[in-house]
């Protein structure tokens, strides 16, 4: 073993990341932010934490609102991802400029992602900031899968074992190969 530093361990280590949106809404205005950093906190009851930035947009909306929708890309919506963690959402409707579904769910305000291939309703039940981020805990209130699944879409490194799709500055997203 030796001692390395943080940019080499998550070379080796980071991947693949499973992407997901947050998708939050409050006074009328919505947003999408594509997440890297969420993981399962609780079966019951069953949560899920997120990580977001607080200068993002959508970091507003779930504070504003008390809730969110953690929706989970497939491999085609890896363009559209892109497109969401590049563009402010209060400077543009990213439902409306890439032509996404819209869909009300059961129990929160921030829509359902119809491509998407999970979406799960959750209500905020904890906070706690984490150096430059919000750890959001969120309750999952009600889980929605799409009829026709396809493979997660994925934040990935240069190592053998993906399928490419997308590559753009610091981005690089591609599935899992079976």
């Amino acid at each position: 073993m030796r001692q390395t530093d943080l940019r080499e361990f998550r070379q080796y280590c980071a991947h693949p990341q499973r992407i997901a949106w947050a998708v939050a809404e409050a006074h009328g205005q919505r947003s999408i932010c594509p997440l890297g950093w969420h993981m399962d906190t609780s079966m019951s009851p069953p949560m899920m934490a997120i990580s977001v930035a607080p200068e993002r947009f959508t970091h507003e909306l779930i504070v504003t609102s008390g809730e969110f929708v953690l929706a989970w890309p497939g491999e085609d919506l890896a363009a559209a991802t892109l497109f969401c963690g590049t563009r402010r959402g209060d400077a543009v409707d990213k439902f409306a400029e890439l032509g996404l579904t819209p869909v009300r769910g059961r129990h929160v305000s921030a829509p359902l992602v119809a491509e998407c291939l999970a979406n799960l309703e959750c209500r905020v039940a904890g906070q706690l900031t984490s150096g430059d981020h919000t750890i959001f805990i969120g309750e999952i209130l009600d889980v929605w899968l799409h009829e026709n699944p396809q493979r997660l879409l994925c934040s990935i490194g240069r190592e053998a074992g993906y399928d490419f799709l997308l590559e753009r500055g610091a981005y690089r997203f591609g599935v899992i190969t079976r």
